[in-house]
């Protein structure tokens, strides 16, 4: 199993920044993907923005340009600079982990979930 443990959510006016934390922890071998979704209330959870182990990134039209994800490998961490932010921004934004394990005749695929941590812009 893999633990993820984020930090660093909260109230922030138009325009501010806020910077997520996701610690992984556990049977953290062979987690090449790691990255943020969000939430937002009678809306489907979307991919904000995700990064291999090796540093290639993917981000949302929305955000473009105003977040930046990144990765320590050392600390099993993935960062997440949001600036800039909008109201539209407001939602509850989740760490998400795939691990891929190659085996012989088989590819085991898990998609591991933190807890949330709400994220909410308004002046």
């Amino acid at each position: 199993q893999v633990q993820l443990v984020e930090s660093g959510g909260g109230l922030v006016q138009p325009g501010g920044s806020l910077r997520l934390s996701c610690a992984a922890s556990g049977s953290i071998f062979n987690i090449n993907l790691m990255g943020w979704y969000r939430q937002a209330p009678g809306l489907q959870r979307e991919l904000v923005a995700d990064i291999t182990r090796g540093g290639i990134t993917l981000y949302a039209d929305s955000v473009k340009g105003r977040f930046t994800i990144s990765r320590d490998n050392a600390k099993n961490t993935v960062y997440l600079q949001m600036n800039s932010l909008k109201p539209e921004d407001t939602a509850v934004y989740y760490c998400h982990a795939k691990r891929t394990i190659v085996e012989a005749i088989r590819t085991v695929v898990n998609d591991y979930w933190g807890q949330g941590t709400q994220v909410t812009v308004s002046s």
